[in-house]
């Protein structure tokens, strides 16, 4: 029983450090730090008018940036102001 007890204690830890562990997502993709990088290749996109997920490449863009790029295609109105969660982007 008592190992039962500790595998739940040890489940629902890891739980709550998964689900309260700070990440951040833009556009349901995970930020390796502020998403800047995610909201700049946003932005790019929808200056440049982008409408195909193949008009954005890494060619030497970080992978934020053309995650970025890709959620605009996805969904030009989130704007990229802020996090998934609402936070703002500095």
């Amino acid at each position: 029983m008592a190992r039962v007890t500790n595998a739940c204690i040890l489940a629902f830890g890891l739980l709550f450090s998964v689900e309260y562990s700070g990440a951040r997502d833009f556009g349901g993709y995970e930020c390796t730090d502020d998403c800047s990088g995610h909201a700049a290749g946003y932005r790019w996109a929808e200056e440049h008018h982008i409408t195909s997920e193949s008009a954005c490449s890494l060619n030497g863009n970080a992978i934020s940036f053309y995650e970025g790029c890709l959620a605009y295609v996805e969904d030009p109105n989130r704007g990229a102001d802020e996090d998934d969660d609402d936070e703002d982007i500095d």
